[in-house]
């Protein structure tokens, strides 16, 4: 939503810069019981990167880029520390545009925002840049899929397969979603899976991701 109707809204640059962003996460460890500091900034990020990743997508479906510059937006977080909802400063710009190349639509999120929360989760939250990444990856891979509109020609039911297939965006840069996920055929059925577990596991009370987890111990859970 706007910045401006957004209750409670801060700017990102502060909560990051000014010690918001690590009471956030002292505030979920405490009213989930983790202990994992990883792990809590992991599940921190999915709920942050789910709200980024998949309005933006879908909007970007709707030719509507929406403005994701980090240093344009703000934040508000639930009583437990999560992430509630991000603010905007405009509605975005709309176009006649009929693309529907996912390279090319994660390039704003790749050159002005997703960089420098990856940044943050590691210094304050002890965990990969690799295991950030592969998190924001699963939900603009489920918001592309979701939104898809024809079938490929070739047949091909995974339409997001490109993003986690090729080295580098459509302007030159290396694709930090390479390998990210992957499909693999399992008992006669498809299966995504993570290449990076997300560490769910190792707190109180949160239910595995199933088939999708990178690790075979886990899948069952």
């Amino acid at each position: 939503m706007l910045s401006a109707d957004l209750d409670g809204a801060v700017p990102l640059a502060d909560f990051f810069g000014s010690g918001g962003f690590s009471a956030a996460l002292d505030t979920y460890a405490t009213a989930h019981g983790g202990t994992d500091r990883r792990a809590v900034a992991s599940i921190w990020s999915l709920y942050y990167f789910s709200i980024l990743t998949i309005p933006y997508i879908v909007a970007r479906r709707a030719d509507c880029a929406l403005p994701i510059a980090v240093h344009n937006m703000t934040i508000a977080l639930a009583e437990d520390g999560l992430p509630r909802a991000l603010g905007l400063s405009s509605e975005g710009d709309w176009s006649d545009g009929d693309n529907d190349d996912l390279l090319s639509f994660v390039i704003p999120l790749v050159s002005q925002h997703i960089p420098d929360i990856v940044s943050q989760l590691k210094a304050q939250g002890g965990i990969a840049p690799k295991l950030a990444w592969n998190n924001a990856a699963v939900y603009i891979d489920y918001a592309f899929n979701a939104t898809e509109r024809e079938r490929p020609a070739d047949g091909d039911v995974w339409a997001a397969r490109p993003l986690f297939a090729e080295p580098r965006l459509p302007d030159g840069s290396p694709n930090p979603f390479l390998g990210c996920l992957r499909h693999e055929i399992e008992g006669g059925q498809t299966v995504c899976r993570r290449k990076v577990c997300c560490l769910r596991y190792l707190l109180p009370g949160i239910p595995s991701c199933g088939e999708l987890c990178a690790l075979p111990a886990q899948r069952k859970q």
